[in-house]
């Protein structure tokens, strides 16, 4: 069995874990990696996708991360999420409601910032919605 580590998932909201787990697995830019105790100092930037958390009593859950950096030191590991959702708080009525607003304030973006932040926000709903379905 896996010694645990600290782990702590930080979003621009609120701190969402932190706690000691037994493994981590982080959707890495260059690749998915797994974190136990002892991992090697690695810094990482995190694309789109699940983190996969093993706690200490035995339950894995998964949340959604638009992106961010993952930090391995010595203390654990740190990812600072630039957004995360715990799969279990998304659902598909919710999330097709998002989609639908989000391609409306597309069309009817005023200027290319807007535009720009619009098609980012469509990108990661539309990315998030094929994650969950190869769940």
């Amino acid at each position: 069995m896996a010694e645990p580590f600290q782990f702590e998932l930080v979003s621009p909201e609120r701190l969402l874990i932190s706690e000691a787990v037994n493994e981590v697995v982080v959707p890495g830019t260059d690749g998915d990696f797994g974190v136990l105790k002892d991992h090697a100092p690695t810094m990482s930037t995190v694309r789109p996708g699940f983190i996969s958390v093993k706690h200490t009593d035995g339950h894995e859950s998964r949340l959604y991360v638009v992106g961010g950096f993952a930090d391995v030191n010595p203390n654990g590991l740190t990812i600072l999420a630039e957004e995360a959702i715990d799969v279990a708080d998304i659902k598909a009525e919710d999330l097709a409601e998002q989609i639908r607003n989000a391609e409306e304030d597309f069309a009817d973006a005023k200027d290319d910032d807007q535009r720009l932040a619009a098609a980012t926000k469509l990108d990661n709903l539309k990315n998030m919605k094929g994650a969950l379905a190869n769940l």
